[in-house]
């Protein structure tokens, strides 16, 4: 029932999941390197979220002889060596012929692919692909979760009516799966409506027009840079019946069952969308679900208003804000 920050806790386990699908093992609360890896990501993450970042890009001759691009250099190598010793354990472990991770996959198409010319497959490679695994998908879920249990916060009656699906629908024992939310509606729909509200990301990262084209009337030259306006369609009043409320509404059809909506592209769209919706999804709900199952989150005694504004960045991240959590 004390106030807590819950940006850590939400880290650790979001980073937790990652850890599991990539090394095969999780690591403990305690776990001083493990705590090192966080820390490392959050510094990549806020070194490019900051001015600093693309005064770099500008002038790099000037930018080598400040620290803080030094301690982002260090923060990545830290992370690499991390990998390359994950690497090298399983190497040891020689369970190619059996993988439960993603690296022994990996290593078993290294094996594979061998002898084959101009393989883009290596340990740099490698490396560099769990390297993008953490950063695109501990750092935006965890983002995600501080969204949720703050909306949360806000909307009490919401949060209340999301604990009385899940006591009406599952055993207080019952372990929290991705199929349950074909049995809980409602709660699926306040999962959708976090990722539409919170809109963590405004736009996609940059793709590349390989022809010429016409879209809707505007001619688009091969080679043109193109970056999809997420925000605008998560926010679009055409599409949305309360766009600037959070609404669960907006998945729900007249009989209350959960409706997918076209205009929902919080993961982008086509065949270059995010590659970890699926996963992200599924860390979200069961996550989500666990924690309301178990816990009634309230604010603590003496905060008369809650920051909803976001702070400007690759992800829109809340401010930092504390919760009370209260056994159920």
């Amino acid at each position: 029932g004390e106030a807590v920050d819950p940006s850590f806790p939400i880290v650790h386990a979001v980073s937790n999941v990652i850890c599991a699908v990539v090394f095969g093992h999780r690591f403990s609360l305690e776990d001083k390197t493990f705590h090192q890896l966080i820390e490392a990501f959050d510094y990549i993450v806020a070194f490019g979220n900051s001015r600093f970042y693309y005064m770099c890009e500008i002038f790099p001759w000037f930018a080598q002889r400040f620290p803080t691009l030094q301690k982002a250099r260090f923060s990545r190598d830290f992370v690499c060596s991390f990998v390359r010793q994950e690497i090298k354990s399983h190497r040891e472990k020689g369970r190619i012929d059996e993988p439960e991770d993603f690296i022994d996959f990996y290593l078993k198409q290294l094996e594979k692919t061998k002898n084959v010319p101009n393989s883009t497959f290596d340990e740099d490679n490698m490396v560099q692909s769990v390297f993008d695994l953490f950063l695109g998908g501990s750092e935006t879920t965890a983002t995600t979760l501080r969204w949720a249990l703050l909306y949360m916060l806000v909307y009490p009656d919401i949060q209340d009516k999301v604990q009385k699906e899940l006591d009406a629908v599952l055993s207080p024992s019952h372990l929290i799966c991705y199929e349950d939310r074909k049995k809980l509606p409602y709660t699926n729909a306040v999962v959708h409506e976090i990722l539409r509200f919170s809109s963590i990301v405004l736009i996609t990262i940059p793709r590349e027009a390989v022809k010429d084209t016409t879209v809707l009337g505007y001619h688009v030259p091969k080679g043109t840079l193109i970056m999809a306006n997420v925000d605008s369609t998560l926010f679009d009043p055409g599409c949305w019946e309360t766009p600037h409320q959070f609404n669960p509404g907006h998945f729900l059809d007249e009989s209350g069952n959960f409706v997918t909506r076209e205009a929902f592209l919080a993961f982008s769209a086509g065949h270059r969308a995010c590659p970890g919706e699926t996963m992200a999804k599924m860390e979200l709900f069961i996550m989500f679900c666990s924690l309301l199952q178990k816990f009634k989150f309230t604010v603590p005694e003496g905060v008369k208003e809650i920051n909803t504004d976001f702070i400007f960045g690759s992800t829109m991240k809340p401010h930092p804000y504390k919760l009370c959590a209260v056994l159920r």
